[in-house]
C-alpha cells in the first residue's frame, strides 16, 4: 500500500511538472531576463518539494520566471551590442566623409597648387581643386566604410562609426557617397583641367576598390594606400597648370608618398590585435616581435630625409630647405631608431605623433623655399592676378621669405657689402651674406670681387 501510494505520488508529480513546463513553455521564449528557480532554494516545506521528486527538481533550474520586466533586468545585465544612436545628420556626414582626412587633402591640395608661385595664383580654381579633391576623398571614404562595416563592428577602434552603431543606414551611405563623387567630379572638371579631374575619380577607385580590396587580403595595401595619399598635392600642381612630370609634381608626391609609411606602420602596430580582430592583412599583424615593422619605419624616414637635399639639388627650392630638412629629419630618424631598439606601443606613438607635426613644417618649408616664389612677376601678369586674399598672401610670403634672410644662421659670418665680377657684369649680394650663395657667385664669375654695387642677385 505504501509502495503504491508512492507511485501514485510520482505519477502526480511528472503529470503537474508536465503542466507546468507546457504552461511556461510561450513566456519563457518571449522572456529575455527574469528569476532563476533553483531546486537547492526551495525549503523542504515549500509544496514543490513535497510534490516534485528530487530527480525532477533540477528541471526548475533552467526555468526563467518573468517576474521582472525585461527593462529593469536589461540596465542589470547590459548587452554588449551597438545601439543605434541619434547623432546628428550634418555629424554623422562628416564622420563618413572622415573630416580630419578630408581636411589633410585640402592642405595638401592647397601646397601643391601655391607650389606653382605666383604667376599661377587664382582664387576660382583653387577653390574648385580643394573642395573638388575633399569631395572625392568624402566620397572614397563613405563607399570603404560601407564595404567594411562588418570588419569595422568587430574592432575597438572603429566600433563607433556611424554605420557600425546605425546611426546612418548603408542605403543613405551609398547616396552621400555618390553625391560627395558626382560634385567632386564636376567642381574638378568646370573648374580645373582633365588631368586633374582623372586623377580625383581615379583616386576615389583606387581607395574604395582596389585598397579595400586588399585590406583583408595582402599587407600590399599599405602601398597603394600612400599612392591615393601621395596624389591630393600632385593635383593640387596640375590643376595650376604643372605637368605630371615637373620636378615639383614628383617632390611634391613622393614626400607624402614616403611619409604614410611611418606615419601608418606605428599606428598599425598600437592597433595591431584590433587589426588582427577585425581580419586585416597588416605588416605589423604578421609581424610578431617587429623586426620588419621596425625595419620599414627607419628605411622609409631614411628615405624621406633625403627630400630636402634633392629638392635643393634641383633648384626647385633654396639651399636653405636642405639645411633645415636636416634637422627636422634628424628627429624623425631618432625616434624612429628608438623604436627599432624598443618596440613598445609607447615608441610607436612617438613615432605617430611626430609624423603629425613633420608634414606641415616641410609643407611650409617647401613653400617658403620654392624657387617659384622668388621669381617676380611681369607687370601684365600681376594685372591679371586677383589683388584680393591671394595678392595678400603672395606679400605675406615674400615677407617671411625675406625675414628668413635676414636671421639665416650661416649668412651672419659673412660681409654684406660683397661685390662680384667686373664692369657691365658687375653683381652684387642685395645684402645677402651667404657662404654658399657668395662661393656659387665668384666661381661662376672667375674669382673676382669688387667694391661697388650694380646689380641685385638672390641667391639665398
Amino acid at each position: 500500500m505504501l509502495l503504491r501510494c508512492g507511485s501514485i505520488r510520482d505519477l502526480t508529480a511528472v503529470a503537474i511538472h508536465s503542466r507546468l513546463h507546457s504552461a511556461l513553455r510561450p513566456r519563457l521564449k518571449a522572456s529575455r531576463c527574469g528569476l532563476v528557480v533553483s531546486s537547492s532554494t526551495l525549503p523542504n516545506s515549500h509544496f514543490l518539494s513535497v510534490i516534485v521528486p528530487r530527480s525532477s527538481q533540477c528541471l526548475l533550474s533552467h526555468i526563467r520566471l518573468s517576474t521582472t520586466s525585461s527593462d529593469e533586468t536589461s540596465r542589470k545585465d547590459p548587452v554588449s551590442i551597438a545601439k543605434p544612436t541619434a547623432t546628428p545628420l550634418p555629424a554623422a556626414l562628416l564622420s563618413l566623409s572622415k573630416a580630419r582626412l578630408s581636411l589633410l587633402v585640402v592642405a595638401t591640395t592647397s601646397l601643391g597648387f601655391l607650389s606653382a608661385g605666383p604667376a599661377a595664383l587664382s582664387f576660382p580654381t583653387l577653390a574648385c581643386a580643394t573642395t573638388g579633391t575633399a569631395f572625392c576623398a568624402a566620397s572614397a571614404a563613405t563607399f570603404n566604410q560601407v564595404l567594411e562595416v562588418d570588419r569595422d563592428a568587430k574592432m575597438k577602434r572603429t566600433g563607433n562609426r556611424v554605420l557600425v552603431t546605425g546611426a546612418l543606414t548603408k542605403e543613405a551611405a551609398v547616396s552621400w557617397g555618390c553625391f560627395t563623387g558626382v560634385s567632386g567630379a564636376l567642381l574638378l572638371g568646370m573648374g580645373t583641367d582633365p588631368v586633374t579631374t582623372l586623377l580625383g575619380v581615379g583616386n576615389i577607385g583606387l581607395y574604395s576598390g582596389l585598397y579595400t580590396y586588399m585590406k583583408p587580403r595582402s599587407e600590399w595595401n599599405t602601398w597603394v594606400g600612400a599612392i591615393v595619399g601621395a596624389l591630393p598635392p600632385v593635383m593640387g600642381w596640375t590643376a595650376a597648370g604643372g605637368s605630371l612630370m615637373d620636378a615639383e609634381a614628383v617632390l611634391l608626391g613622393s614626400t607624402l608618398f614616403l611619409w604614410q609609411f611611418p606615419h601608418f606602420f606605428a599606428l598599425n602596430w598600437m592597433y595591431r590585435t584590433d587589426y588582427k580582430r577585425g581580419g586585416f592583412s597588416m605588416v605589423a599583424v604578421n609581424d610578431e616581435n617587429g623586426d620588419r615593422t621596425a625595419g620599414l619605419i627607419k628605411r622609409y624616414a631614411f628615405y624621406l630625409a633625403s627630400i630636402p637635399l634633392l629638392s635643393s639639388a634641383l633648384e626647385v627650392t633654396s639651399p636653405m630647405f636642405a639645411v633645415e630638412g636636416i634637422v627636422l629629419n634628424a628627429y624623425a630618424l631618432h625616434v624612429a631608431n628608438k623604436f627599432d631598439k624598443e618596440r613598445s606601443n609607447a615608441n610607436a606613438r612617438k613615432v605617430f605623433l611626430t609624423s603629425l607635426w613633420y608634414l606641415p613644417c616641410v609643407m611650409m618649408l617647401f613653400l617658403l623655399h620654392s624657387r617659384q616664389w622668388h621669381n617676380e612677376m611681369t607687370n601684365d601678369k600681376k594685372e591679371e592676378t586677383e589683388e584680393t586674399l591671394l595678392d595678400s598672401f603672395e606679400k605675406f610670403v615674400h615677407k617671411i621669405q625675406s625675414k628668413g634672410r635676414d636671421l639665416c644662421v650661416h649668412e651672419a659670418i659673412a660681409s654684406k657689402d660683397m661685390w662680384i665680377g667686373t664692369d657691365v657684369h658687375q653683381t652684387a649680394l642685395d645684402g645677402s651674406k651667404c657662404p654658399l650663395s657668395l662661393g656659387k657667385a665668384i666661381a661662376k664669375e672667375g674669382g673676382k670681387v669688387q667694391d661697388d654695387p650694380k646689380t641685385v642677385q638672390d641667391s639665398c
